[in-house]
């Protein structure tokens, strides 16, 4: 559920996050503000390909302030929260919205947002398994998102 909240991006992912919202729009938003197009593609639960690999890449950098301003925040709800094996931080995901919105977001080891990726129609990630640096995220269709947290765009 969009709450149309608008402001700045310096800083308004933290607040947003620690108020448990995150700007709505298909990006990796960092908590400084800076962030990143994202492009994931997934089949649906009843498609034949269910539980296949969902189609993931980073594209360009995005104004985050200006996609707060346009489409405003949604409220970030939880599923799961998994220690990474490294003891760095943590990654954690969930859902907003309808059901259709899918997040996964990277704690550090205080548990403070580095930053969080928002996909409108991913749905809900409810689990994740470590393979190395890579976390296998699974969502409510079974379907499966691979990053490699050792990607410098996503340390």
């Amino acid at each position: 559920m969009r709450t149309g909240r608008r402001g700045g991006a310096v800083g308004a992912v933290a607040r947003l996050w620690a108020a448990g919202e995150m700007p709505f729009g298909d990006a990796l938003h960092r908590a400084d503000g800076t962030g990143l197009a994202v492009h994931a593609e997934g089949p649906g639960r009843y498609h034949p390909d269910a539980g296949q690999p969902i189609p993931f890449r980073l594209g360009g950098p995005v104004e985050v302030a200006r996609l707060i301003e346009e489409y405003g925040t949604c409220e970030a709800d939880p599923y799961f929260e998994s220690a990474l094996p490294d003891g760095s931080g943590w990654l954690c995901g969930g859902g907003s919205g309808m059901g259709n919105v899918g997040h996964l977001a990277r704690l550090d080891a205080g548990r403070s947002l580095r930053w969080v990726i928002v996909m409108e129609r991913s749905n809900p990630f409810v689990g994740v398994r470590h393979e190395g640096t890579v976390a296998v995220c699974r969502n409510d269709w079974g379907n499966l998102l691979r990053l490699d947290l050792a990607d410098p765009a996503l340390a």
